[in-house]
């Protein structure tokens, strides 16, 4: 009986890999015949395991998806994962799922053999996490949206821009992307005749989604691609293409996606295209870097150049006669 589940076990560990195993193979790493693993599959089945199997000569067997979750089978390092997902969602950027996250953890961790739950613990003991300040979204709302653009249905809602104002959009969702701080949809915007990325915290969702569409061409380099361009330049007043004489490996450590975006010209110089609400933080930005660089636009910020040099040079010589700045 010991041996059966043992040998039960380790076969609902195969089917958890997302392949089709023909009845050889199973019973080859089983160590046991093909109708013993035919025994053994019902057996999983009357479980509540959802088996399916194809018949015929390249027919197999494949974990489906049931009605209801039956327990699964993970790995050390799958399970160390995924007690750290849990620890990270409870103090996340998505709301109405932390008091979830950690009665999900708590049960893993009553489960966990004592060599994972000292990783687990030494994780937790060694990582402080700051509080997130900034705006949450809602799971119910991130689960619709995932919904709609798996489905390929039309989405409708309100949207607050960065200004305040209020305005109804029609759109064709094409993916989501999370940054670590927020998250955005991009979708295409019916309306305008464009692509478009949307913060997902500014939107106040009209349920249920609309009728399908025929999904389009999505933007040069994917969601994520486009996504990115338009969070570090598109959002800001300002924008700004600068070649900097430093290897792009070397900038893209001072560049996150919500920032900028950094393309190598050789083994010495990069562009990097970015953005700011003002030109004074452009420029103390651009020179923080510590590199020579040349900026191509916008020409606001070449003129600003002078004025901040200037202010620096002014700061380093100051009057010190009668105790005030140099003129």
């Amino acid at each position: 009986m010991k041996e059966t589940s043992a040998r039960l076990l380790r076969l609902l560990g195969l089917l958890q890999v997302p392949r089709e195993w023909t009845g050889t193979a199973l019973a080859e790493r089983l160590d046991v015949d093909v109708r013993t693993v035919r025994r053994d599959v019902e057996k999983l089945r009357s479980l509540g395991y959802p088996v399916t199997s194809t018949p015929g000569v390249t027919g197999g067997y494949k974990l489906g998806a049931g009605a209801q979750l039956p327990p699964l089978l993970l790995d050390d390092d799958e399970a160390v994962a995924v007690a750290v997902g849990l620890r990270t969602a409870a103090g996340g950027t998505v709301s109405g799922i932390e008091e979830t996250s950690v009665r999900a953890l708590a049960k893993l961790e009553q489960v966990l053999p004592n060599r994972l739950r000292r990783r687990v613990a030494a994780l937790g003991a060694a990582t402080a996490t700051l509080g997130n300040r900034g705006p949450t979204v809602d799971a119910d709302d991130l689960s619709a949206l995932a919904a709609a653009c798996r489905d390929h249905e039309r989405l409708r809602f309100d949207y607050t821009t960065g200004n305040g104002e209020t305005a109804r959009r029609i759109v064709e969702p094409e993916g989501l992307v999370h940054t670590g701080r927020r998250w955005y949809l991009v979708a295409w915007d019916t309306d305008r005749a464009d692509w478009r990325t949307f913060r997902v915290d500014r939107m106040t969702l009209k349920l249920p989604a609309g009728p399908r569409f025929t999904p389009r061409e999505p933007p040069e380099g994917g969601a994520a691609a486009f996504a990115q361009r338009g969070i570090s330049t598109g959002a800001y007043t300002y924008r700004a293409r600068v070649r900097l004489q430093a290897p792009a490996e070397e900038v893209a450590e001072w560049v996150t996606p919500a920032t900028g975006t950094v393309e190598p010209i050789d083994e010495r110089s990069c562009m990097l295209e970015t953005g700011a609400n003002s030109l004074d933080a452009l420029g103390v930005w651009m020179g923080a870097f510590g590199v020579d660089f040349e900026v191509l636009e916008p020409p606001e910020l070449v003129e600003h150049l002078h004025v901040l040099a200037a202010r620096f040079t002014r700061a380093a010589t100051p009057d010190r006669t009668n105790g005030t700045f140099g003129q």
